[in-house]
């Protein structure tokens, strides 16, 4: 998990992404379906993905996203009902998390499968499921609920193209499904 250590990523590997994004803005193209995390928060947010690739379960980070802005997590057409997410508070601590675990690190990562994370020397993190419902399209907005500096994880996930995350439903927090790991 993330410990509040800032997330090792080159200055020279955001200026090339970021003369990679301009160049893509530069010519006009279709919209693409993706999965999108949007920040509602004030503070800047790191976000690991997990889904199943063709390869088998894959876990996926960091993106991060500055308040008021959205990663694309995955692009493209969603070719798969359900997506798990974990996303770290950066500054205050928080996290979106949930009871699927999947395997992360700390340093940029891609990861195939979902055993025995500690033995092969990666993290064990909790992640939260997403049903995009079979769209091609989704959009998750992180959002703060009225969280005290004792409750740092008082966080919410509302999702914008369906009804929001009901923390206190336990169909919303279910993690065990045929698709899931």
């Amino acid at each position: 998990m993330i410990s509040g250590r800032a997330l090792l990523i080159s200055r020279h590997g955001l200026i090339l992404a970021g003369m990679l994004a301009a160049g893509l803005f530069a010519g006009a193209t279709p919209a693409m379906a993706d999965l999108r995390v949007c920040n509602e928060t004030p503070n800047p947010v790191s976000i690991a993905l997990g889904y199943r690739a063709e390869r088998g379960w894959q876990s996926e980070g960091w993106w991060v996203a500055p308040p008021t802005q959205c990663a694309t997590v995955f692009q493209g057409d969603l070719n798969s009902r359900f997506f798990y997410l974990f996303v770290a508070d950066d500054i205050g601590g928080g996290a979106w998390d949930g009871s699927v675990f999947m395997c992360t690190r700390d340093e940029t990562f891609t990861i195939f499968g979902v055993e025995d994370c500690l033995a092969r020397g990666y993290e064990r993190t909790g992640f939260f499921e997403v049903d995009t419902q079979n769209r091609t399209d989704w959009t998750l907005q992180l959002t703060e609920a009225n969280a005290t500096p004792a409750e740092p994880d008082g966080l919410e996930a509302d999702i914008l193209d369906g009804e929001p995350l009901d923390p206190d439903d336990p169909q919303s927090q279910e993690a065990e499904s045929a698709d899931s790991p």
